[in-house]
């Protein structure tokens, strides 16, 4: 069994609280390695230490600590399939998800090679009568980033980029199921020319959450996971003075109207419903078909489809689909839930429920299952299931549909799948949500835009990676300045007042 680490001042550090959490292997069900979980006071000496080792990167010029996302860069395209391996190891998806998960990472570090741009500050020349103005971007100094099981390479990059540099210095603290992948992410900084010191990989739980979040060194910190536990975070946090950026839960629906290509719809559904085992945020967990006979023609491509989903662990080669979800627990709940389905009257048209597959029986698998006929007052449709569960409620007309989107107190992600470009237009303009997919399942968007939900997917004022990411990590600073002219009389200057 694995003994996990810290990453402390450029090196793995072993745990001093005696405190352990268990790291799965989601496809057996057995313990494969531990991680140490940080008291208060080691959480508090490593803030101590990247705050001086923040000193010195803060005066880095930005051209060469954009030199270190560059080689970042190079070493995570050579340890591509090394990182991969580790995020399916612990996490449980597949090999191809596993690539997917760091490739969408990587994309954010390249954006981060450009850094000089987006820090440039502004001017003002002769703004009044002899006064200059201008504005610099400067660093906050120690922030946090803590991040979720899902995606152990992509998140954990998307905060430590921008952040670290912009001049800060970073305590990360990854999701202690999968905490090996940030891991290695920091030596590979190291490697790539980081000072020592300025990340610090700190594993632990809500002991050290709350640490950050009362820290008075960390100025500012990101989340990615629940929305009661985003929101508790951001309201911590800004009662402590500090910046926070929280993104919590989904529900996403996909519309699909009469004039759509209803094989590419489908083939969609598949693919952001069940992929990854359902453990996206950004997942389509909510079919709206507009009209029967699109919700009859949708069912016949749907159930096939659904029902010849390999499900297997991420060794089992390329035909594997998606693979086990992160814990019993959570298997637990998604069988709960689709349970809850049933017993409220959703029609189940492909039953996911006790799944087993030979050799890995004690495995967190989840069969995919599919509803028609769900209703907005049951608990499929109003929680966040996390699992591999599609559900499908029938909307009569267009405005059913939108509304079915405006009125759910989430906002992270939607999509409409049709061939007409008004009503593709007016979706896109009316919809409360923050990411629109348009014939698109799941609008993640490039890295040089930026990404974030509304309503409860969301708490704080900028979003992730893009130019909101460089807004977050730095503050601004403006100077006017006003120079007095002077009048050389024998070697001297006389200094006089402009008028």
């Amino acid at each position: 069994m694995e003994e996990l680490c810290h990453f402390i001042n450029g090196q793995r550090v072993k745990g001093t609280s005696g405190r352990f959490s268990d790291v799965m292997n989601p496809a057996t069900g057995e313990v494969q390695g531990r991680v140490p979980l940080a008291s208060v006071e080691e959480l508090n000496a490593a803030v101590a230490q990247a705050a001086e080792a923040q000193k010195a990167w803060a005066t880095t010029n930005p051209q060469r600590r954009a030199r270190v996302m560059m080689a970042f860069g190079a070493l995570i395209n050579t340890h591509m399939d090394e990182l991969a391996e580790l995020v399916s190891r612990e996490h449980g998806k597949t090999l191809p998800d596993g690539r997917g998960d760091v490739q969408r990472g990587l994309e954010v570090i390249e954006v981060c090679m450009g850094a000089p741009h987006m820090l440039k500050g502004e001017y003002t020349d002769n703004g009044g009568p002899g006064i200059d103005l201008y504005s610099m971007r400067q660093p906050l100094g120690v922030v946090a980033g803590i991040t979720p099981f899902n995606f152990p390479a992509m998140i954990p990059l998307w905060k430590m980029g921008p952040a670290l540099v912009s001049g800060n210095a970073m305590i990360l603290k990854p999701s202690e199921r999968c905490p090996s992948t940030s891991l290695r992410l920091a030596e590979l900084l190291k490697e790539a020319g980081l000072p020592d010191g300025v990340l610090q990989v700190i594993n632990g739980d809500k002991e050290v959450v709350d640490a950050i979040l009362d820290n008075d060194t960390v100025q500012a910190v990101g989340f990615v996971g629940s929305t009661p536990i985003a929101q508790y975070i951001y309201g911590r946090a800004a009662t402590n003075g500090k910046r926070a950026q929280c993104f919590g839960g989904a529900k996403n629906h996909m519309i699909i109207m009469p004039d759509a290509d209803l094989d590419k719809a489908a083939d969609a559904l598949v693919g952001a419903g069940f992929g990854a085992a359902g453990e996206r945020c950004m997942a389509i967990s909510v079919a709206v078909p507009v009209g029967q006979a699109t919700a009859d023609a949708l069912v016949e491509r749907l159930v096939p489809r659904v029902e010849a989903l390999k499900v297997g662990p991420y060794t089992g080669g390329a035909d594997v689909d998606y693979g086990p979800v992160i814990t019993a627990q959570a298997k637990a709940r998604i069988d709960g839930l689709v349970a809850s389905g049933v017993d409220q009257g959703a029609k189940l048209l492909v039953d996911g429920r006790n799944f087993s597959l030979q050799g890995y029986e004690n495995g967190f698998f989840v069969g995919p299952s599919y509803f028609d006929h769900v209703t907005p007052d049951m608990e499929i449709y109003k929680e966040e299931i996390f699992g591999p569960v599609l559900s499908q409620v029938r909307a009569d007309t267009y405005e059913d549909a939108l509304n079915l989107v405006i009125d759910n107190p989430y906002g992270n992600g939607t999509a409409i799948f049709t061939a007409d470009g008004d009503t593709a237009r007016d979706f896109a303009h009316r919809v409360n949500v923050g990411m629109v997919g348009i014939n698109f399942p799941i609008p993640v968007p490039l890295s040089y835009h930026t990404f974030g939900g509304w309503k409860k997917s969301a708490f704080g004022d900028l979003n992730q990676y893009g130019p909101d990411a460089f807004r977050f990590y730095t503050k601004t600073k403006t100077v006017t300045a006003r120079w007095f002219s002077g009048i050389k009389d024998g070697g001297e200057f006389n200094f006089k007042p402009m008028d």
